[in-house]
């Protein structure tokens, strides 16, 4: 698994310190179609709800304009998001999940944002149950996904 750590500055004057933002990427040997075929049948195996499967490529299309093959996969579980919600409600503004599948230049990359990243400056315990299950959960789901 390749994790991408981007630097995210926050034009906060009482922090001054910039927030570190990681987006995680794993390489997959399928195309984006199959790639997102087996993350929707593992998110909907795990019992989670699937909301939305958005293909941006196909709405550039639509306007005539070029877009790498992309797919987002927006996907939740109630019973691990309303926790992180009572924290903070807040926290709807980063849920349900979402994961990225798109072409990228040597090949197929599966991407999210890391579950720290989500919740950077809520109210959210990082050490709750729930929010390890997310990642736990993000981590299982992609590599479910990626595998052969």
């Amino acid at each position: 698994m390749k994790r991408t750590a981007l630097a995210t500055a926050l034009a906060l004057s009482t922090l001054g310190a910039p927030v570190m933002a990681e987006t995680i990427t794993q390489s997959s040997p399928k195309s984006v179609v199959a790639t997102m075929d087996a993350l929707q049948a593992a998110v909907e195996g795990a019992g989670a709800t699937i909301f939305a499967r958005v293909d941006h490529g196909a709405g550039a299309a639509k306007v005539n304009m070029e877009l790498p093959e992309a797919q987002l996969l927006i996907f939740g579980n109630p019973a691990l998001g309303t926790p992180a919600m009572q924290a903070d409600i807040h926290a709807g503004l980063q849920l349900p999940l979402k994961v990225l599948v798109y072409a990228g230049e040597d090949g197929t990359v599966v991407a999210y944002e890391s579950v720290p990243t989500l919740f950077d400056g809520l109210e959210v315990p990082l050490d709750a149950e729930f929010a390890q299950k997310m990642t736990g959960a993000l981590a299982n789901l992609t590599g479910k996904a990626i595998a052969e």
